[in-house]
């Protein structure tokens, strides 16, 4: 029996084509994380003498993730091996899925629930990337009781009731306040027995000029709507995949809304429920053979504050799939589905729905190398939502157990962190920036003496309108110190991009600090790797 928590078949990745074949800058950023971490040495108490033999030995190995991602800019044979999607039977062992609505692996839930067919439970709740016990945003829960639950009756073969309960248990998020952060989320368990779910209707609502209409009576008139977004929309879009660690869910998409072509309701008269997949079905034309649509659906408030509940972006080039993408042919009209993120969403009555249509994403995903003009044509276009009616039995639901954890880890803290969601521009020069830092300062963990230093710092920029301007930089530390045991890891990755290459300049160096010596660099590796864009 397999327990994932971030759900087998999203993989860090793979997510370039689970993301409509889009390179998220969360590439970079996790490349460069498993950089640092894949560099650390072992523990000299673990392995004895040979550490020093054994960490020179995984430096040089520790390669360049991101070099070997971008050189595999398709779905081709490189992907394939590790993706559950090329042959669901293959899994031929119970399965529960876990992730959380902040997090970015939620979707392989959906998934793996439609297509295995194996006993199988998927269980989603409002948290970024962290487990449910110590989930963030809460409400977190007794997952370890979960856990042992779900080993009790595969590997013991005791009664715990766990295959009678619905296959699919979901949080039902209730509308918040936009915020970059978020201790918890009110809402209430919702589930089904089985995926895709019988009570769910897929609702339709046209896009007509400026609106989104819900079963129109007559035919509406389709326009030809010209959108270039500026590439300073996504700049408020928050992490792909939260980890809670920083401010970094989604801020008011007023900030966004003013570069995107909006389609908003009615007040709505009644509450609406949302569970499931959303989708947008799109005619669409473009004047270059490379084009990018980035789609967010949002409750609008009483007030006018605008809360993203899901998005979902498409390079137009992997409208058929990302195997084999296909140029556009300017001028040309085609008929393309935008999916949207997996979503569990209570809209009150008074409040709008609001899609937001934008060609560039930034930071998000990587922009398209030359600026291009979308038209999207109304009247022909429609959200599809998955709305689901409350149900009585939603309310009998087996209530989940508090948190419990294992005695935390003893540690003294040594030196304070810092962390921060930073959007700046600098109006002499046209440059806007993102500047994240995860800087988790210094502690000292008590049982082993050992001191541990972490931080990550990213950087986002671009000038102006310039698509070839955009930048991203991440630099980490890791630091170890024990008595005459001093070790510290630094990398720094850059990734830029021309209209034919991505360009990765990238250093590594490591150090066995000493006091009397100073700060001896015992290793060094520098890269510099210019990738061909395919499509991208």
């Amino acid at each position: 029996a397999i327990i994932s928590a971030s759900a087998t078949e999203d993989l860090y990745v793979d997510n370039m084509h689970y993301m409509g074949g889009c390179l998220l800058a969360d590439n970079l950023s996790e490349a460069t994380v498993m950089f640092a971490f894949n560099s650390l040495p072992p523990d000299p108490a673990i392995v004895g003498d040979r550490w020093r033999e054994m960490w020179h030995e995984r430096l040089r190995g520790s390669g360049l993730w991101l070099d070997t991602w971008l050189s595999h800019q398709r779905r081709d044979e490189y992907w394939k091996p590790a993706s559950v999607v090329e042959d669901y039977s293959q899994v031929q062992i119970p399965v529960m899925a876990v992730g959380g609505w902040a997090d970015g692996y939620t979707n392989a839930i959906f998934r793996l629930m439609e297509n295995l067919d194996v006993p199988r439970k998927g269980l989603i709740g409002p948290w970024g990337h962290k487990y449910p016990h110590m989930g963030v945003p809460g409400p977190a829960i007794g997952f370890l009781q979960e856990v042992v639950r779900w080993w009790d009756h595969w590997l013991k073969g005791k009664d715990t009731g766990l295959m009678e309960e619905p296959m699919v248990r979901a949080w039902m998020q209730e509308f918040v306040p936009p915020s970059a952060s978020a201790e918890d989320r009110p809402g209430r368990w919702v589930a089904e027995s089985s995926w895709p779910a019988p009570h769910i209707d897929h609702r339709r609502y046209s896009l007509s000029r400026h609106h989104l209409v819900q079963q129109p009576h007559e035919e509406l008139d389709s326009y030809a709507q010209p959108l270039r977004s500026p590439l300073s929309v996504g700049m408020f879009a928050g992490k792909w995949a939260s980890y809670s660690a920083v401010p970094d869910l989604p801020y008011d998409q007023r900030e966004e809304d003013g570069g995107a072509l909006v389609f908003e309701s009615d007040p709505l008269t009644e509450p609406l429920e949302v569970f499931g997949l959303p989708s947008l079905d799109v005619e669409v034309s473009a004047d270059k053979p490379v084009a990018q649509l980035a789609v967010r659906l949002s409750d609008v408030g009483l007030t006018g504050e605008a809360t993203r509940v899901t998005y979902g972006v498409l390079n137009l080039t992997h409208r058929d799939g990302s195997a084999d993408p296909q140029p556009l042919e300017p001028g040309r009209r085609y008929r393309v589905r935008v999916d949207l993120n997996g979503v569990a969403q209570r809209f009150p009555a008074g409040h709008r729905l609001r899609l937001s249509v934008s060609t560039s994403y930034w930071p998000l995903i990587w922009p398209a190398p030359e600026p291009a003009t979308v038209t999207l044509y109304t009247g022909v276009s429609s959200l599809e939502l998955p709305v689901r009616e409350p149900r009585a039995e939603d309310e009998e639901l087996r209530p989940f157990g508090e948190p419990e954890t294992a005695p935390p880890l003893e540690v003294t803290p040594v030196q304070p962190g810092e962390h921060s969601w930073r959007v700046t521009r600098d109006l002499a020069t046209d440059v806007s920036t993102l500047e994240i830092v995860n800087d988790q300062g210094a502690f000292r963990i008590e049982e082993t003496g050992s001191q541990i230093r972490r931080s990550t710092r990213e950087w986002y920029s671009f000038r102006w309108n310039d698509v070839n301007s955009v930048r991203g930089e991440t630099q980490t530390v890791r630091r170890v110190e024990r008595e005459d045991w001093n070790v510290e890891v630094r990398t720094r990755t850059v990734l830029t991009s021309t209209p034919t290459d991505f360009v990765i300049s990238a250093q590594l160096d490591a150090y066995e600090l000493d006091a009397q010596q100073g700060d001896p660099r015992v290793y060094s590796q520098n890269w510099q790797r210019s990738i061909p864009r395919h499509l991208v």
